[in-house]
């Protein structure tokens, strides 16, 4: 397997990032069949790994903890903060235990760094923003973090465009590190970074880290019309994700791609996603040994122009089939205040 720069950081990793939120009670709850899928992904090249402190409510952290014992210094880890960690998503809490403020950072990192058995993070990740807190005041928590040697780098996830410039803005001109990573959302049917994420961090030298190539099964080659549909473990965590007919129509006629091109579905949405030339790794999450073969093979294809162009066709530059898909609603369209005079 070749290895990629991680943006500027130095860092080398593989072209797949195995991401573990599957690992825990949202996916499989048993820690030796999860810790068996991770060891198998590093076993056959993977290096990169990333999770996320609100999966499973810290467990996945811990089964990554588990499973790189022994092996903490072959691996580039990374994770995320953000979310409450107090009580499940979507439920009110402690709203000082959750978001990108100094006070959390500076707590979260530390539970982190137990769950996980490790002294260090290596990518330490913004993991939405919270519309409240400053840049200022999370990248100077991030900055003291790493100069105190808990983290290597920082970066963000799911950040609009004009938020990651504002971010290395404030980096400049307040001599603090920067966000060096962007991890967004990234598939045959999610295509609106391209327009203006993706050339941002190209221009700021940032690695991408797509998450869901496979917009959430969509693209693993088991929706086609006339069939019923899979009913998946994302499906408990995104309802109503899978109640769209005009996104059937357009990933049947990606499988029909797939099927002419002699591969895959899973291999043409992976390979896809990995031939833009601002992606470092887009992120795998596969809950069993058998999603996770029949993804990694996705390293060694190559998709030609003549399937890239009917790509195109099928789902044009730019555009996300669904706008539910982008990752993130602006406050300025949640809050009717902010829009009305």
């Amino acid at each position: 397997m070749e290895y990629t720069s991680l943006g500027r950081t130095g860092m080398k990793v593989s072209p797949l990032c195995l991401g573990a939120m599957m690992f825990g009670p949202w996916g499989e709850p048993d820690h030796d069949a999860a810790i068996g899928v991770i060891h198998a992904a590093l076993d056959a090249g993977i290096n990169f790994v990333d999770t996320a402190d609100i999966y499973s409510q810290g467990e996945s952290e811990v089964i990554v903890g588990k499973a790189l014992k022994g092996r903490r210094d072959d691996v580039v880890l990374a994770t995320k903060f953000h979310g409450p960690m107090d009580v499940p998503m979507g439920e009110e809490g402690d709203p000082n235990r959750r978001g990108n403020s100094r006070r959390w950072i500076v707590r979260e990192v530390e539970d982190s760094l137990r769950r996980l058995q490790t002294d260090w993070i290596d990518l330490y990740q913004v993991h939405r923003p919270d519309g409240v807190t400053e840049d200022e005041e999370t990248l100077s928590a991030l900055t003291d973090l790493q100069r105190a040697g808990k983290i290597r780098a920082f970066g963000s996830s799911t950040f609009p465009a004009h938020h990651m410039v504002e971010a290395q803005w404030t980096s400049q001109q307040r001599h603090l590190g920067r966000y060096v990573t962007e991890q967004p959302p990234y598939s045959l049917l999610v295509r609106g970074i391209e327009a203006d994420v993706l050339p941002v961090a190209q221009k700021h030298g940032m690695g991408v880290i797509p998450w869901s190539p496979l917009a959430g099964g969509w693209l693993t080659g088991r929706f086609r019309k006339g069939q019923d549909l899979p009913r998946t473990n994302r499906a408990t965590l995104t309802p109503g994700m899978y109640d769209d007919d005009a996104k059937l129509e357009i990933v049947e006629q990606l499988n029909l791609l797939a099927e002419d091109a002699g591969i895959s579905m899973v291999h043409l949405a992976l390979a896809f996603v990995m031939q833009h030339p601002a992606v470092t790794a887009p992120i795998i999450g596969p809950r069993t040994m058998e999603q996770l073969e029949s993804q990694i093979g996705a390293t060694d294809v190559t998709l030609s122009a003549d399937v890239l162009d009917r790509i195109d066709e099928i789902v044009p530059p730019g555009r996300n089939v669904s706008a539910d898909d982008a990752g993130f609603k602006p406050e300025s369209l949640l809050d009717p205040s902010l829009r009305r005079s």
